[in-house]
């Protein structure tokens, strides 16, 4: 999404999109965003809880379609939220430019391209199909921490 075409947060009103709380890192020792120049880093997130997401599980196993996507989703809609709170302001991103998804998934799974789809369509829904098109990385784990369902980290532009 270009600036003249609007700004992130009236797209995300447009979408009917509320973001969640920023998440709380369980340690001070590491943090949600990072910018330097013209790049910012965020770390990995889980699936932001209350959002009608699988929060917690393995996949397929424990968590099925859709709800795996909604996983997926859920974590980039809380990467957002740690976006606004350190930048203050979503219309500092300029572009996705990579994702890495990570699934919590049981043993034969092979389809964690399509879980973390529900991250990277978000970002397009978003930014379009120009600026939110990203490089992507998509894995199986065998483990998340405290059993989440999925993980999502990435880096963006910035203007």
């Amino acid at each position: 999404m270009s600036k003249a075409s609007g700004t992130v947060e009236a797209r995300l009103e447009q979408l009917n999109i509320t973001l969640p709380p920023p998440h709380r890192f369980p340690n001070a020792n590491r943090t949600g965003c990072i910018a330097s120049r013209k790049l910012l880093f965020v770390s990995g997130h889980p699936p932001a809880a209350g959002l009608g997401a699988s929060v917690h599980g393995k996949v397929p196993t424990d968590v099925r379609r859709p709800m795996r996507n909604r996983s997926a989703r859920a974590a980039a809609l809380n990467m957002l939220s740690s976006m606004k709170h350190s930048l203050g302001d979503l219309d500092r991103v300029k572009r996705v430019v990579k994702i890495f998804g990570m699934v919590n998934s049981a043993a034969g799974f092979e389809n964690q391209f399509a879980v973390i789809d529900g991250a990277s369509d978000l970002f397009v829904e978003i930014w379009g199909p120009e600026l939110g098109q990203h490089t992507r990385s998509a894995v199986g784990m065998y483990e998340l921490p405290r059993r989440f369902t999925v993980e999502v980290e990435g880096v963006f532009e910035l203007h």
